[in-house]
């Protein structure tokens, strides 16, 4: 965040990450999710995720808060294939906007419970995520499987999100 205070938006870096492999080297189908600090002043509470496929059902709606954004996206794709086991930043403000108006679905990473009014107070329960409070788009929670707690502006204070690399050094999932 500091690194960036004295550039505009549109002088960010946009080449590739080295994050994903080389589609010459890699047979293999890869899914990843990614998530970076949103661009401006919303980089210092948000998360902007994203991916790309076909069935989402806001092709041409967006909204910042409390959605539906990209974030809302990742998380329709993670209840839509539960087999991710996706477990969103605290700071990705718009995964808590359930599709379609209704209040009950399952958690994104398909492994629990939740009941949300259009992304502005919820509250979710489950294996991967732990549990979360949600007011107003900010997350407050525990992760019980990775022990740490979630907050708003903050995201993760305790272990590492990451299951191939559980130590302090390892890189937060929210850069």
């Amino acid at each position: 965040m500091l690194e960036r205070a004295g550039q505009s938006w549109w002088e960010l870096r946009r080449d590739a990450s080295g994050q994903a492999p080389d589609p010459a080297e890699t047979s293999d189908a890869v899914v990843q999710v990614y998530a970076a600090r949103a661009v401006g002043w919303r980089g210092v509470m948000a998360v902007h995720s994203w991916i790309s496929v076909e069935a989402y059902p806001y092709p041409t709606s967006y909204r910042t808060w409390p959605g539906p954004n990209s974030n809302t996206f990742i998380a329709y794709l993670g209840r839509a294939v539960p087999e991710l086991r996706l477990d969103l930043p605290a700071t990705a403000i718009g995964k808590d906007f359930i599709p379609g108006g209704i209040p009950v679905a399952m958690s994104p990473s398909g492994t629990g419970v939740q009941v949300s009014l259009f992304g502005l107070l919820g509250v979710l329960a489950g294996v991967e995520e732990g549990v979360e409070l949600n007011v107003l788009s900010l997350t407050f929670g525990v992760d019980v499987k990775r022990p740490a707690l979630k907050l708003p502006i903050v995201g993760r204070l305790g272990l590492s999100q990451r299951p191939d690399c559980p130590g302090p050094e390892c890189p937060s999932p929210e850069r």
